[in-house]
């Protein structure tokens, strides 16, 4: 893949795939919530963080290089 096309293809991750994946963690850890009551913070921030990570992980080599010149 170029780089021209992967520039491309990382806005669309960021503008569009990323909001919605923000939705569905928050959907889910509202779920969470009234299904098992409030966790303790420090397990909340625990699923967040891993949530946080976990986006990426796909997106990798599309990020890859995309702040180079061409």
């Amino acid at each position: 893949m170029n780089l021209k096309s992967r520039k491309r293809l990382s806005l669309l991750v960021l503008l569009v795939l990323m909001p919605l994946y923000v939705v569905v963690a928050v959907t889910l850890m509202n779920w969470l919530d009234a299904r098992f009551g409030r966790q303790h913070i420090l397990v909340e921030v625990a699923i967040y963080v891993v949530l946080g990570i976990l986006w990426a992980l796909p997106f990798k080599k599309v990020f890859l290089g995309v702040g180079k010149e061409e």
